[in-house]
Parts: C-alpha cells; structure tokens; sequence
C-alpha cells in the first residue's frame, strides 16, 4: 500500500516536469533548441563520419548558448554551441565542437563544425546535411499552446570482443 501511495505523489511531479520542460523548449529563440542542435548534430555527423569510413560506435551531443548561460533575444540570432563525444567500432576517440546557427526540419545543421578522429581533424564543414528536406506536418498535430510528444531512443550495442562492454546478465 505504501508503494502506492509514493506513486500517486511521484505522479504529478513527473507530470510538472514534463510540462515545465516542454514549456521551456517552446521558448527558446527562434526555434533553434539545444535539444533539437544536440539531436540533429548527433544524426548528420554520426552519417558524415560513416560515409568517410569512421564506422561510429557511439556518439552523443550536448548543446547550450554559450558560457553565460544567457539565451539570444528576440531580434539576436541565436547561436548554440555544441560538444559531442564518442567513439568508432576501432576504438578511436571522436569529438566535434562548434557553433550552430540553423536547424532544417531535423535533417540538417548549418553552423560552424569540427569532428576529429584520434585527436586529427577529419573534417571541418559549415553545415551538415540536407537542408532542402520538407515534411508534411502530422494531420493530428498537436496545438501550440501545449508541449509535443516526448520520444526517447535507446539502442542496445553488443561488443562481444570486448569484455566490457557486454549487457549485465539479465538486463
């Protein structure tokens, strides 16, 4: 019964933070969300470096407006910084930094990017992907005045040279 109990008072709190998350991602200028940069750069690179021949083991991105803290005001472009870090399937490391400035409909990035390989510069672009990419908006999209549905991906990698990196037994 106690179980319950914590339940039904985790709820609304899970509910709220979802709620003020979304609120948040709304607001950010221009529609250019750190979210949004982190996942498209994490995409367009990831194919990038595969279609040069760095098989990608693993790559995630984080993206922010900068070491103030401060976002870009109505009439600024706004401008987000991105980190990611990763590795290919031959053990090397990868990182990319730089500045993104566009977001197309999640298939492209336009910006400022440096990806490196093993500490050398693989490559150096102003923009990745296909920028020219349009979709049909959903028929039941949701209105604007309350957030979207939130989509999480989880993908499993099993490495079985490596005896670290085996899922735990019954996981």
């Amino acid at each position: 019964m106690g179980a319950l109990r914590r339940i039904w008072r985790t709820a609304p709190v899970v509910v709220g933070s979802a709620v003020a998350v979304g609120g948040l991602v709304a607001c950010e200028p221009g529609g250019l969300g750190t979210a949004t940069v982190a996942y498209t750069t994490d995409q367009t690179v990831t194919r990038e470096l595969e279609r040069q021949k760095a098989e990608v083991r693993w790559l995630t991105c984080t993206g922010s407006y900068g070491d103030k803290g401060t976002t870009a005001s109505a009439t600024e472009k706004a401008v987000v910084s991105v980190h990611c870090e990763g590795r290919t399937d031959a053990g090397q490391d990868i990182t990319v930094d730089g500045k993104v400035t566009k977001v197309v409909n999640g298939a492209c990035v336009r910006g400022n990017l440096t990806a490196k390989v093993d500490g050398k510069e693989w490559f150096r672009v102003n923009g990745l992907g296909n920028c020219d990419a349009t979709s049909a908006p959903p028929a039941d999209r949701p209105s604007h005045d309350r957030p979207g549905p939130t989509v999480t991906v989880t993908r499993t990698i099993w490495c079985p040279d490596d005896p670290h990196c085996r899922p735990v037994e019954g996981k």
